[in-house]
């Protein structure tokens, strides 16, 4: 049985100040690697300074009309995302449920850090803000 012998860290986006040493807070492991996949589907291609190729459609897809081929393109849309810029991951499955009453998309990605066993979810709800 492989064990994760690595430990990721990232910065708490939030910029939430440690009590003790007033230093920025970092996420580990687990909530690292959700926070991280969060913001690469909620990144737009060229959002990023000298990185135009991180991001996804996402957010341009999201008034695109809400038909059963946009929840296919939305789910292709993370895969290749998570696939091509999230090397710690290795995906499972992804869910996209398109609910036309109330505007909302929900997406659940399932997915294992690599060299664990033990699968891991997250679900995201997008919505429109225009």
């Amino acid at each position: 049985m492989a064990r994760n012998t690595r430990n990721f860290s990232d910065l708490d986006l939030n910029f939430t100040a440690h009590p003790v040493t007033k230093d920025i807070v970092l996420r580990y492991d687990e909530n690292a690697i959700k926070t991280s996949l969060k913001n690469l589907i909620l990144t737009s291609n060229f959002e990023r300074p000298f990185h135009s190729e991180i991001g996804s459609p996402i957010k341009r897809l999201l008034f695109e009309p809400a038909t059963p081929m946009l929840a296919i393109v939305m789910k292709r849309a993370i895969v290749d995302t998570v696939n091509n810029f999230e090397p710690r991951v290795e995906l499972l499955n992804v869910d996209v449920y398109v609910a036309e009453d109330s505007n909302a998309i929900r997406v659940t990605i399932e997915f294992k850090i690599r060299n664990t066993e033990r699968p891991l979810s997250l679900d995201i709800v997008l919505e429109r803000t225009r």
